[in-house]
């Protein structure tokens, strides 16, 4: 259960969103718009928003260039996490992760099944750190992106939530650089 502490004041993160698709264009990104309003409405700071192609050198390009900028957070990518020949998502994404968060998929498989039962097992959502940075990958579906959201990364990224969060170690995400 979902346990938020009101004594502590609530922390915003920078969240970047990018949405990988072929087909479509920001106008028409349904996913990515949605994420952002939950997002926002958290009270979080949109600090970046883009969509690339299904292409891995692509995706790695921008992911790079988000991770080195001081002023993001978190990552949170919709699409490109299925099977089909183009959903190269995961593999852009997994070689840019220091330590993986293996959790975020199993948490995300659980929350899905229950609204789309075995179809669950066509994502390939996963997560990670890359150079203190939280890269979350979600499928690009509306439905899987609030899934996603409401049912993790809303309580994962509010530093109140108890008990532990994501937030409260971001300080420390980055510790083995400085300790020599």
């Amino acid at each position: 259960m979902p346990r938020l502490d009101d004594s502590r004041p609530f922390i915003a993160v920078r969240i970047a969103i990018l949405t990988m698709s072929d087909t479509r264009t920001l106008a028409e990104d349904k996913s990515g718009d949605l994420l952002a309003k939950l997002a926002g409405e958290a009270g979080h700071e949109i600090a970046a928003r883009n969509l690339v192609p299904d292409d891995a050198e692509a995706i790695r390009a921008q992911l790079r260039d988000w991770i080195a900028d001081t002023s993001i957070d978190v990552v949170i990518t919709t699409g490109g996490t299925g099977f089909t020949g183009r959903d190269v998502t995961p593999e852009a994404v997994r070689p840019l992760f220091e330590k993986e968060i293996e959790g975020f998929s199993v948490l995300f498989h659980q929350l899905s099944y229950d609204k789309v039962g075995t179809s669950t097992i066509q994502s390939r959502a996963c997560a990670g750190v890359a150079a203190g940075t939280y890269i979350f990958c979600v499928p690009g579906s509306p439905g899987a992106c609030r899934d996603a959201w409401d049912g993790i990364l809303k309580w994962q990224l509010d530093n109140r939530h108890r008990p532990c969060n994501f937030v409260e170690i971001m300080p420390r995400l980055e510790e083995h650089r400085r300790s020599g």
